[in-house]
């Protein structure tokens, strides 16, 4: 285990709310918008623009931490599961000739 990952964890887990309630605000303001606001309008693509702005420091965390969660699912792939049982020894069948009778 490497002590970062708490750390970055919890700066994803942060970004991660954050674009969620930014995602939720865009919802609320394209509702908002006029009618007639669609893709290429400024009046849409304004606000689009700014709601961009708000998410890029949220997914700039995401891409210098999201690494964590790929490192912590092959460290997790390697390490000894406490929930499984040890190996056990089992003798292995003899290569000699067998008779039966």
């Amino acid at each position: 285990m490497q002590h970062r990952w708490g750390y970055q964890l919890s700066v994803l887990r942060s970004a991660l709310d954050r674009l969620d309630a930014l995602h939720t605000e865009w919802l609320q303001t394209h509702d908002g918008l006029p009618v007639d606001a669609r893709p290429g309008t400024p009046v849409f693509d304004e606000a689009l623009a700014e709601h961009h702005a708000e998410c890029w420091s949220y997914l700039d965390d995401w891409a210098t931490h999201g690494q964590a969660i790929r490192d912590i699912h092959t460290a997790a792939q390697y390490a000894p599961s406490p929930l499984a049982p040890p190996p056990t020894a089992t003798t292995a069948p003899s290569a000699g000739p067998s008779c039966t009778r």
